[in-house]
């Protein structure tokens, strides 16, 4: 199985969980495909960093950004992991996986098929197992996280952030309106309510509770509403460099699906 070729739909924080496991399980054939300016907010554990920074290290495994096809075999000879500005998934064709992973987490299908590769896993809602994808993997926290689902789609996206020690949307800071980002701290600051924490254009925003600035978005261009900030309340500096639970047990239910598919076809 060393020589199965992954192709991750994506490369923020949850599709950098998924690529991460994986590799730990001598799965090490993965590209990962990006946007050209990717919006991450836990940017410390999240790949789609390589694009502005051509190399990027999460908890050990390396990932390199790539601008042609072909490249993606020579980073593979080193042993990293593969990050290529390909939003319409061209490399597809190119290198023709044996597995997809669509974890962009758009909480919508964004065209993903189910004939693109022999398996094709749709991570979170906006997927139907046997239509656009073989499997489907629960994505929303509590008791079916993680969960392999072969019929019916996974549970509708809430919109509200998992509880931390009894804070949901607190955690999450948003833009006011569309502008260009600001900072005024820096990730891993510990931070309390009412600092500020960035600017959009002249609006300022504030942190609505105390705790480690776990994530903060890069000074980009974002559109109203978007998550710029997180904000976590636990005060451990640690957590900004590190995969969370969450994104660990949607990367294990990855590979379930991929043992299970090549146990029983070999």
């Amino acid at each position: 199985m060393k020589d199965v070729k992954i192709v991750i739909k994506g490369a923020g924080e949850m599709a950098t969980g998924i690529a991460c496991r994986l590799y730990m399980s001598n799965l090490k054939k993965i590209v990962m495909t990006e946007i050209p300016k990717p919006i991450t907010v836990r940017r410390a554990v999240a790949f789609s960093g390589a694009v502005y920074d051509s190399k990027k290290e999460v908890e050990g495994i390396k990932a390199e950004y790539i601008v042609k096809f072909d490249e993606v075999y020579k980073v593979w000879g080193r042993k990293n992991i593969a990050v290529i500005v390909d939003p319409s998934w061209k490399i597809i064709n190119e290198i023709k996986p044996d597995v997809i992973v669509d974890a962009i987490m758009t909480k919508r299908n964004t065209n993903t098929i189910i004939d693109e590769a022999p398996l094709v896993i749709g991570v979170g809602p906006g997927f139907t197992a046997s239509e656009n994808a073989h499997i489907i993997i629960e994505s929303n926290r509590g008791h079916n996280l993680g969960r392999l689902i072969y019929k019916g789609s996974a549970e509708p996206h809430t919109g509200i952030p998992g509880p931390t020690m009894g804070f949901t949307k607190e955690r999450v800071l948003r833009a006011p309106h569309s502008g260009m980002i600001k900072h005024s701290k820096n990730m891993g600051d510990e931070v309390k309510k009412g600092d500020l924490i960035l600017f959009v254009n002249e609006t300022p925003v504030y942190a609505s509770i105390d705790g480690i600035l776990r994530g903060l978005i890069r000074e980009i261009e974002v559109v109203g509403k978007e998550k710029v900030g997180d904000i976590d309340p636990r005060g451990d500096k640690d957590y900004c460099h590190t995969i969370t639970e969450k994104a660990r047990a949607i990367g294990g239910s990855v590979l379930e699906a991929i043992m299970q598919h090549y146990n029983v076809s070999l």
